[in-house]
C-alpha cells in the first residue's frame, strides 16, 4: 500500500503542474480562471473515473482492483501523452488583446523570474508554503473523516436510530455537497483572485474555512446543515488548488512557476499526513466518547486556517533581485 501511494503522488507531481504552467503563459491577463479551469478538470475527472471503476462500468467488480489500475494507467498515459502533444508555450512576445504587461506588473502582483534557489532563501516562501500546509490539513483531515464524523454528528443529533442509517446519510452528503463544490471552488476562486488578487482571495478563503471548521462540530449534527457545511469547506478547499499556483507565480514569477510550483505543492503532502493523522489519533484515543472525540481536531484545523490567512497577509513581497 505504502508503494503505490508513493506511485500516485508521483504520478501526479509529472503531469499536475505542466499544464497550470502553459495555461498562465497564455493568460496572463486570466491566471485565476485559467489555472481553477485546469484543476477543476483535476476533480471533476476523479468523479467520472471512480463512477467508471463503480456503478457505471462496474471495472472493480468485473476486473478487481490491479487490473482496473492497470486500465487505468493505459487509459491515463495515453491521454496524458495525447495532451502534452497539443500543448506548446506561446511565442516570447506573446500579449493578449489589450493586456500590458507593464502595467499588470504594477497593479497585479506580478513577481520576477526567481527560480528555486532564490525562493527558498525569502521568507514569502516560507510563509505561503505554511499558509497553504495549514488549509490543506483542514479540508484533507475533513475528507479523511466525513463519514466517521458525519455519522457520529448526525446520530447524536437524534434525527437517525442507528450509526449504519447515519453513515449512509453523511456519505451521501460527502458525495453530493463536498465533491461538487469542491470542482466548482477551484473556478470560482480563481476567477475571484482575477478581481481581488491572490493575497487578499487567500485571506478571505482561509478566514471563511477556519469559522466554517469550527462551526462544523457545532452544527454537523443536522442534516441540513451538514450539507451547508460541506459546500462552504468543499469550495474553499478547491480553492487552494487554484490560488497556491497564482500566489506562487505572482510572488516569484510566471516563467519560473512550473519549477517553483513543485517546492510549494510539497505542503499538500504534508497537510494530508497531519491532517487526517491528528483526527484519526483523537479517535482512537477517545472512541468511546461519541461525538465528543471530534471537537478538537476540528478546533485545531479551524485555528490552524485563521493563521493561514494572518501568513498569508503578511507575506509581503520579495525583495528586488540584484543585479
Amino acid at each position: 500500500m505504502a508503494h503505490g501511494r508513493w506511485r500516485f503522488w508521483a504520478g501526479i507531481g509529472l503531469a499536475y503542474v505542466a499544464p497550470i504552467a502553459v495555461g498562465m503563459r497564455w493568460f496572463p491577463d486570466r491566471r485565476g480562471l485559467i489555472t481553477g479551469l485546469a484543476v477543476a478538470g483535476f476533480g471533476f475527472g476523479a468523479l467520472l473515473w471512480v463512477q467508471l471503476a463503480g456503478s457505471w462500468g462496474n471495472l472493480l467488480a468485473n476486473f478487481g482492483v490491479q487490473r482496473t489500475f492497470l486500465i487505468y494507467s493505459f487509459a491515463f498515459g495515453g491521454m496524458v501523452h495525447l495532451g502534452g502533444l497539443l500543448m506548446a508555450n506561446p511565442p516570447p512576445d506573446w500579449r493578449p488583446s489589450g493586456w500590458d504587461p507593464v502595467e499588470a506588473a504594477a497593479t497585479a502582483e506580478v513577481g520576477e523570474g526567481r527560480g528555486p534557489s532564490e525562493m527558498l532563501r525569502t521568507r514569502q516562501f516560507y510563509f505561503i508554503w505554511l499558509a497553504f500546509t495549514f488549509s490543506a490539513v483542514a479540508g484533507l483531515m475533513l475528507i479523511g473523516i466525513n463519514k466517521l464524523y458525519g455519522r457520529d454528528a448526525l446520530f447524536a443529533g437524534g434525527g437517525y436510530i442507528d450509526l449504519a442509517a447515519a453513515g449512509a446519510a453523511a456519505s451521501m452528503a460527502y458525495a453530493l455537497a463536498f465533491a461538487l463544490s469542491n470542482g466548482l471552488g477551484r473556478i470560482g476562486w480563481g476567477m475571484i483572485s482575477d478581481s481581488l488578487g491572490w493575497q487578499r482571495s487567500i485571506v478571505a478563503m482561509t478566514t471563511v474555512q477556519g469559522a466554517a471548521m469550527i462551526s462544523f462540530y457545532f452544527l454537523g449534527d443536522n442534516i441540513v446543515m451538514l450539507y451547508l457545511l460541506l459546500a462552504i469547506t468543499g469550495f474553499n478547499f478547491g480553492g487552494n488548488f487554484a490560488l497556491f499556483p497564482i500566489a506562487t507565480a505572482g510572488t516569484f514569477g510566471a516563467k519560473t512557476v512550473g519549477l517553483n510550483y513543485g517546492w510549494m505543492f510539497t505542503a499538500y503532502g504534508v497537510g494530508g499526513l497531519a491532517g487526517p493523522v491528528m483526527a484519526g489519533a483523537f479517535k482512537d484515543v477517545g472512541s468511546g466518547s461519541g461525538v465528543e472525540v471530534w471537537m478538537l481536531p476540528f478546533l485545531i484545523a479551524g485555528v490552524l486556517c485563521l493563521c493561514a490567512a494572518l501568513l498569508t497577509a503578511g507575506a509581503g513581497r520579495p525583495k528586488p533581485l540584484v543585479g
